[in-house]
């Protein structure tokens, strides 16, 4: 009979209240918790989207942690900045500025840089991945962008367009080597570190916290 992992395993906290993140994080079958991570998401000067993107799930990752008050816990923070020329586009927020960001990007290859940290206090681990997705837009008309932002809104999302439902329309191809990166949330380096700071996914899946 396998070992099944002790009492003494350490609590998995996803840094991030994004739903999607909570979904992509729900498919590994692992008992979580959800905390806000509360960090200035604005970009320093001259700062590249990757540096960004990298920087700011650390820096999330690192908060929640802090505000665990030493309990043994595994935090994950995660965040993603659309590079379009080496600018950092992030979530639009109206319409207005979602109408902008596609028509900007029609007929464009643009890389969703993705960036996941793992922070486990007790033990003083931190790492830090970067899941680049490049994806290529298709030649947008007006109408289109219009009616897709009408039907999706999909304000809360780095570029303005959700590739797992209706946005995929928007596209022409997608090249990634971690397929959940561009929802929000890079799985394969996610596993990558939490088997890394001590917490093995496929033995932990299906427990109850």
């Amino acid at each position: 009979m396998p070992d099944l992992p002790s009492h003494t395993t350490p609590r998995l906290i996803l840094g991030s209240t994004s739903r999607y993140r909570r979904e992509l994080l729900e498919r590994l079958k692992l008992p979580f918790d959800v905390a806000s991570p509360h960090v200035d998401e604005a970009p320093l000067p001259g700062e590249t989207p990757a540096a960004l993107a990298q920087r700011l799930a650390l820096a999330k990752a690192r908060a929640v942690a802090a505000s665990r008050h030493g309990e043994d816990a595994i935090v994950i923070g995660s965040d993603q900045v659309a590079d379009v020329d080496g600018e950092p586009i992030g979530k639009p927020g109206t319409h207005e500025r979602a109408v902008a960001q596609l028509r900007r990007m029609s007929q464009r290859s643009i890389v969703f840089q993705t960036a996941v940290a793992v922070v486990r206090a007790r033990t003083g681990f931190e790492a830090v991945r970067l899941a680049p997705v490049r994806v290529q837009f298709r030649d947008l008309s007006d109408a289109e962008i219009e009616r897709y932002l009408r039907l999706e809104q999909p304000y809360d999302c780095a570029g303005s367009a959700k590739s797992e439902t209706l946005g995929i329309a928007l596209l022409s191809a997608i090249e990634s080597d971690d397929p959940t990166a561009l929802v929000g949330l890079p799985l394969i380096r996610t596993c990558e570190l939490l088997r890394a700071a001590g917490l093995d996914p496929i033995a932990m899946a299906g427990l109850a916290p």
